[in-house]
Parts: C-alpha cells; sequence; structure tokens
C-alpha cells in the first residue's frame, strides 16, 4: 500500500510573535510541524505497521529550512519525504495545485491508496487544500476524521459534526484529513532520529500554473482592550446603545 502524507509548517506556538509593518517579525519566530499534520502522519505510519510492504512518502511545499521538520517525519515513521522549495505559494488553490504535481509526478500513472493531511493548519486555520488537493487527484475525500479503521477492501471513517457522529464507508483511493483525537502522536526515539538522517530528502521543482486567487494584503495584532463605560440610567444606556450600534 502507497500512502502519502502532506505536512507543513506553523509558527510555534510558544514562539514571540510581533508584528512590523503589517507583516509578522519573523526573526522570533521558530517554524514546527502543524500538529494536525502530526495526527495525519501518526495515523499513516500505524497503518504502514498494520499492512505489511506499505511505504509512507511525505510531501511538502516549504522553504529549504523545511528539511528539519521532514528529517522529524522521516523520524516518526515515514520512508521518504519530498520537498517543493523553488517556488512560493500565495494561497490554499496555489498550494494545493502544487501538491498534486509532487504526487502525481512522484507515483506517475498510479495514484497513492491513501493521502492524509492535516484538518487545517494552524496559523490560517482554512481547512481548503485538503478538498482542493482531492478533487484535483481525482479522488474522494472526507475531511476532519476522528476514528479509522481500514482493510484491504475499504475503509471506514468517523467524523464529528453538530450533535453527533458521522460514520462514512469509503473506497480507496482517497484523501482523508485528520482532527484531534484521531490518535496520540509517537515520540521520536535517539536511534530513529539519527536513522533519518541518512535518508534522502528528494527535491521536486513544480511550476505555478496560474495566478494566486487570495492575497493577503497585512496582519495587525487583535487589540484587547476592553472600553468600559458607566451609564447613570436606563435611558442612557438605550441611546448609548443606538448611537454605537444602530439596534433601533
Amino acid at each position: 500500500m502507497n500512502i502519502a502524507v502532506c505536512v507543513c509548517q506553523v509558527p510555534d506556538t510558544a514562539s514571540v510573535i510581533g508584528f512590523v509593518d503589517g507583516a509578522i517579525d519573523l526573526t522570533r519566530v521558530n517554524d514546527v510541524m502543524n500538529p494536525y499534520d502530526e495526527y495525519a502522519l501518526e495515523e499513516a505510519v500505524s497503518l504502514k505497521e498494520r499492512f505489511e510492504g506499505s511505504i509512507v512518502t511525505v510531501f511538502s511545499v516549504a522553504a529549504v529550512s523545511a528539511k528539519e521538520m521532514l528529517r522529524k517525519a522521516l523520524a516518526m515513521g515515514a520512508d521518504r519525504a519530498v520537498l517543493v522549495s523553488n517556488i512560493v505559494v500565495s494561497d490554499s488553490f496555489q498550494t494545493a495545485q502544487v501538491l498534486c504535481q509532487a504526487i502525481s509526478a512522484f507515483y506517475q500513472q498510479a495514484l497513492p491508496d491513501l493521502v492524509f493531511c492535516g484538518k487545517h493548519s494552524t496559523d490560517f486555520q482554512n481547512g481548503q487544500v485538503p478538498p482542493m488537493l482531492a478533487e484535483m487527484l481525482g479522488i474522494p475525500s472526507v475531511t476532519g476524521i476522528t476514528a479509522f479503521h481500514a482493510s484491504f477492501e475499504s475503509i471506514q471513517v468517523e467524523r464529528e459534526i453538530e450533535g453527533g457522529l458521522e460514520y462514512i464507508d469509503i473506497n480507496y483511493p482517497a484523501l482523508l484529513s485528520a482532527d484531534k483525537g484521531l490518535n496520540m502522536p509517537r515520540k521520536t526515539s535517539i536511534r530513529a532520529v539519527i536513522e533519518a538522517r541518512k535518508k534522502t530528502i528528494d527535491l521536486f521543482y513544480a511550476t505555478l500554473c496560474e495566478n494566486a486567487s487570495v492575497a493577503m494584503i497585512s496582519i495587525e495584532p487583535l487589540e484587547r482592550k476592553k472600553i468600559c463605560k458607566f451609564m447613570h440610567s436606563e435611558k442612557e444606556l438605550i441611546r448609548h446603545l443606538n448611537e454605537e450600534y444602530s439596534f433601533f
């Protein structure tokens, strides 16, 4: 069984995040693997351990510095890693497009049996790349799964919906995005880290076929200060609400 896992880098939540002229000050930001991608990778490696002969390949569209993140993925149990670092993507559509190119070129005529992604990245939380990638690859997808059961013939997954659980049967090939609670990602051992250093990270050179559809203009810190006003009567409160929010 061939299993592909898509991973990305995000700022570590423990980093000191500052802003300069509408952009993030990256000098104090430490990049880590997206936590939701760790759930996806853990499920892929666990599946490889259950089905003998399976191969897990990790794909990432990121800067060359992302090699360290891919080394971690290899230490967690992935067999191969592919990095696309020759271009800068600007939106979810371009990211999905480049991942589609890399996966299609790597597996050539036959698509992987399974593609795992994280539910969304913890920086922008769009959750758009997994369904876009599935559509581009021409395979069915289920997003935000919290339970996974697989045989050689079919897959059964669960996902949380408002007020309950949804149970879905799906056939190979398929794309699944992992939500929190699917599993507990394993810790890497020193031996696994050393072995990961010996593995080769393949470079793939992609091309952008279309311009970005979404552009981020600027980022500003959230103003958390609350303004407190005291009203001396109900009439004053109603007048203030009417002027401020136009309720009436």
